[in-house]
């Protein structure tokens, strides 16, 4: 596992858009496509907004979501809402391009097989996604993979339904197509997070972020979430 640290979320969200924009050039050079599965959370959207900007194939990009809570369309609380306002609105790419998690489908079992299938269909199988972003949050969670959540288990499925956190189900990607991807790339800002951080960097078991695969693993963090590495700042 690599970590950068960073001076602020901002200089965070312009390092992992290059890096993005990085990888998608190169998979699309080697594969005729990047497939890259992104996350929520307001360094990210910020992160997207920049991409926009980035020199990528936009042609060949091919967007997914890591998680989404089962809500309504247009709610403020779905990632695809912030997805839409952000990389739809001002980079180049086609929203058939981006494949939303169908969580208005009233069987959540029966949409969660179908984006599997979606996967399937865009990488092959199993799938093998270019890059996955992730985030962490202060209990260690990624993704919507839960501490204490039956979706931690889940080893025969690429996609499934969590229970109920913080008042709304989710669909998320699992462990195994989250740790088939090519490339992890982590952002991770806010002083909040300096404790899950340290316990990502030692691989520690005990967080759900800890069973992300550690190889071909990029974190991409600010000062005040690396509080124990500020030898490694990066301006």
């Amino acid at each position: 596992m690599q970590v950068e640290v960073l001076s602020n979320a901002e200089a965070v969200a312009r390092r992992a858009a290059g890096v993005i924009a990085e990888h998608a050039r190169a998979a699309f050079k080697e594969r005729g496509q990047f497939v890259v599965a992104v996350s929520g959370g307001h360094t990210p959207w910020v992160m997207l907004r920049m991409l926009a900007k980035e020199e990528v194939p936009w042609q060949g990009v091919r967007v997914l979501q890591v998680d989404e809570r089962i809500a309504p369309a247009g709610d403020p609380d779905r990632n695809l809402t912030h997805l839409h306002e952000t990389l739809l609105q001002e980079a180049p790419i086609n929203p058939s391009q981006v494949y939303a998690m169908p969580v208005e489908e009233p069987d959540s079992q029966l949409a969660a097989a179908e984006y599997a299938r979606t996967l399937e269909k865009l990488t092959g199988s199993p799938p093998v996604l270019d890059l996955v972003h992730l985030g962490l949050g202060p209990d260690g969670h990624t993704a919507s993979l839960i501490p204490g959540d039956a979706v931690l288990q889940v080893s025969d499925r690429d996609v499934a339904i969590t229970g109920v956190y913080q008042g709304r189900k989710r669909m998320t990607l699992t462990y195994p197509v989250i740790n088939r991807a090519r490339q992890i790339l982590w952002v991770v800002t806010g002083s909040e997070k300096v404790k899950s951080l340290s316990l990502l960097e030692k691989g520690d078991l005990s967080i759900p972020g800890g069973r992300i695969r550690r190889d071909q693993a990029l974190v991409l963090a600010d000062e005040a979430a690396a509080e124990a590495s500020r030898g490694r700042v990066v301006v």
